[in-house]
């Protein structure tokens, strides 16, 4: 990839890159630092990438140092106690998208990854295999099991707010 190709890239795939990290790390400083992370490990393996594929490396580059990030902070650990808050918390004057990305945070770490990959920035099975690792059967079997979940939560919502 040359660096035309690389400046298109980053005009092209850091916002997307930028809502995907964020999602998971409800922090946009360190999703900042996170994009700015894989913008620069590509960066340094510019040469042995090509373009076509571009798209692909950085988001799996992205997913590889948001978890690496997630396990130096123990952004899990804030996030249970963030979602044990939420459920004593009265919902009624929550708006609706709140109600999704809380019920999004309830989600394991996987099956947020994979839903937002899929439902968020429309990649296909296959490219979400590619960007986690996991074989195109687990990525549709993770899909499944993090939908079914999210029903649970929001028709428990949907109850709640009638």
């Amino acid at each position: 990839m040359t660096a035309r190709e690389y400046n298109q890239c980053v005009d092209n795939f850091s916002d997307n890159i930028y809502r995907f990290v964020v999602k998971h790390l409800k922090n946009k400083d360190v999703a900042h630092d996170v994009v700015q992370d894989t913008f620069a490990k590509v960066w340094m393996k510019h040469e042995e990438i090509s373009f076509e594929k571009a798209k692909s490396y950085l988001f799996t580059t992205a997913y590889h140092t948001l978890i690496d990030t997630v396990r130096k902070e123990r952004y899990t650990d804030e996030v249970e106690k963030i979602d044990r808050q939420m459920s004593q918390s009265p919902i009624k004057d929550m708006d609706l998208q709140k109600i999704l990305h809380d019920a999004l945070d309830q989600l394991p770490e996987i099956q947020r990854s994979v839903i937002l990959l899929r439902d968020y920035e429309g990649y296909a099975y296959d490219e979400i295999g590619e960007i986690t690792g996991l074989k195109e059967s687990q990525v549709k079997v993770y899909i499944f099991r993090a939908r079914k979940k999210l029903k649970q939560i929001l028709v428990s919502v949907e109850a709640v707010l009638e």
